[in-house]
């Protein structure tokens, strides 16, 4: 009996659900990564905390090649669940939820 085939199978499943991108539901509609902060405010409101880290500057306030603007927002609680947002340069690029 070949236990190739299946276990390849299992493998290529793993890895595509792996590689799915996080989602959010919110009252007028899903988030996902990729979107930009104003399809994200536009569906899930305003965060209830929001911080930003400006990209590092050299000695003449030009931004350092390379460095972003980087946002956290966070949503909640909703039912004892927090959701935290990151955003690179705008675009939403990790979602995270945590109980406390």
């Amino acid at each position: 009996m070949n236990f190739r085939a299946p276990m390849l199978l299992a493998t290529a499943l793993c890895l595509c659900a792996t590689q799915a991108a996080a989602s959010l539901r919110c009252d007028h509609g899903l988030v996902s990564e990729g979107d930009n902060k104003l399809e994200v405010e536009m569906k899930c409101g305003e965060p209830v905390n929001a911080s930003v880290t400006r990209p590092a500057t050299d000695e003449y306030g030009n931004p350092v090649q390379g460095s972003a603007t980087v946002e956290h927002w966070m949503y909640g609680p909703q039912n004892g669940m927090y959701r935290y947002l990151r955003f690179i340069d705008g675009t939403l690029v990790e979602i995270d939820s945590k109980r406390n």
